[in-house]
């Protein structure tokens, strides 16, 4: 009897761990961040388990920080960590239009070692904890103009290699990687890269894009035919390709994307239209209102919000409040590394979307 209760006992314990285990699974939030070194001040940074400074870029094939101002801005930001110790500080290179002499840069051994000797130089010299990549894209179309070529997939690889030996176990490694299947399926290794790297950050968002002649969610959870891209569609595949869950940071855009002379047909969603420039979350209460003629619509299936104003022909879509909910709690089932977005400056100082995630994290 006694030898039973001890194996119920042991049991008991094991399931009680794993629950523990479960409940306390870490979940970070990460902020990519344009602003200066003043704004920061105004955000809820101890809610945050990373900023990513963007952005820096390369200069003689080495990664500079552009400007004096960028250069304080890095260092308040790593001040910040003596408050804050969950905080991490990660510089990236690049963004969209960014990375225009990555493919060549990063075409060579000898260009690929220089330039992880620079990511350790200037991480020893600001004190940051590592290196976001945002190299869009290798191997695919990315900003009309910029030089990319079936060589890049190999390279990129070997850059992940010789920037983790370079950089050793104690900084951070990450990269941007696009949401779409051309991305997913063309522009990386997946299989060969992910054991090198602490997360790959999914950009979720500008699924539909401003190339786009037709309206569109911009950055759904899920799918709403086989043919839609999502959040859930590239995590699925990620995680297919032998990528671990936490491992994956999924994305969410602060930010709208818009498009003009849309006919008021489905409420103005998978509809002929011109893109143009959206607008930031902390204006959407003043923004989209009834009274500027707005109606707000919210896709089940999709989990995504959208705009339709039926005297301006105009249509919007984003992520808000419900929807980024619905990714946090997503990422939080999911078990995976965290969510992202972009970016900070964005977001209202206080009860916005960071806010919502962090909600969702602590289960309060």
């Amino acid at each position: 009897m006694k030898k039973i209760n001890l194996i119920a006992l042991f049991f008991l314990c094991i399931a009680s761990c794993n629950i523990f285990a479960q409940k306390n699974k870490k979940m970070d939030i990460i902020a990519y961040y344009t602003g200066d070194a003043d704004l920061i001040d105004k955000y809820e940074v101890n809610k945050l388990n990373q900023i990513i400074f963007s952005f820096c870029h390369l200069k003689d094939g080495k990664l500079a920080v552009d400007s004096p101002k960028d250069s304080i801005t890095i260092k308040k930001l790593v001040s910040l960590k003596a408050k804050n110790p969950q905080l991490k500080i990660i510089v990236s290179l690049g963004g969209w239009g960014g990375c225009e002499p990555c493919s060549e840069a990063f075409s060579t051994a000898e260009g690929r070692l220089k330039f992880a000797k620079s990511v350790k130089a200037l991480s020893d010299s600001y004190k940051v904890d590592g290196l976001d990549l945002d190299w869009e894209y290798p191997s695919i179309e990315g900003l009309p103009g910029h030089l990319y070529q079936p060589a890049d997939k190999p390279n990129f690889t070997e850059l992940i290699k010789i920037l983790r030996s370079t950089l050793g176990k104690k900084y951070e490694l990450s990269f941007a990687a696009g949401g779409f299947q051309k991305c997913l399926d063309e522009s990386i290794d997946w299989k060969a890269v992910a054991p090198f790297v602490n997360r790959i950050n999914i950009m979720s968002y500008d699924l539909v894009n401003g190339y786009s002649k037709v309206t569109g969610h911009h950055t759904p959870l899920y799918s709403t035919n086989p043919k839609e891209e999502s959040t859930n569609r590239a995590v699925e595949f990620l995680l297919k390709a032998g990528v671990p869950a936490e491992k994956l940071v999924i994305g969410g855009a602060f930010y709208t994307r818009q498009w003009k002379n849309v006919e008021n047909i489905n409420n103005g969603l998978y509809q002929a239209g011109e893109h143009f420039q959206g607008v930031d979350f902390k204006n959407y209460a003043t923004t989209y209102t009834e009274a500027n003629g707005w109606k707000y619509f919210y896709d089940e299936k999709a989990q995504a919000p959208y705009w339709y104003n039926a005297g301006t022909k105009t249509f919007a879509t984003s992520d808000d409040l419900r929807s980024i909910k619905a990714k946090a709690e997503y990422a939080k089932t999911k078990k995976l590394g965290g969510i992202m977005f972009w970016e900070l400056t964005l977001d209202s100082f206080r009860d916005g979307m960071v806010n919502e995630i962090y909600k969702v994290k602590t289960g309060k």
